[in-house]
């Protein structure tokens, strides 16, 4: 069973058991987490989409911890100023197991 489901204005498939990085969030390892904006649900019976969202379908995740994303190099440079920078980024993310698809 599968879900198409909108989190931080980006849509994921997600399946049970599945590991995904989400936006970063203010959350604990352990807790629980609820996505009820689900655009379809698909599984051995036929799929269900909705019109935009399907009707009392949720998918919960657990919250495994914090992560971190590659880092990116960033260089600036000014010619003939003799100016050079070079900075670096590394974004945040939430890393969720997903459990129970429920629709």
């Amino acid at each position: 069973m599968y879900a198409i489901i909108v989190d931080g204005g980006r849509q994921y498939r997600v399946e049970e058991g599945q590991v995904l990085s989400l936006d970063y969030r203010e959350s604990v390892a352990g807790d629980t987490l609820t996505f009820d904006r689900v655009l379809a649900v698909g599984g051995g019976e036929g799929i269900k989409l909705g019109a935009p969202l399907v009707e009392g379908a949720t998918v919960t995740a657990e919250v495994m911890g914090l992560d971190q994303g590659p880092k990116i190099r960033v260089q600036k440079m000014r010619r003939r100023k003799n100016f050079r920078k070079r900075t670096g980024h590394r974004a945040m993310y939430t890393k969720v197991r997903i459990g129970a698809i429920a629709g």
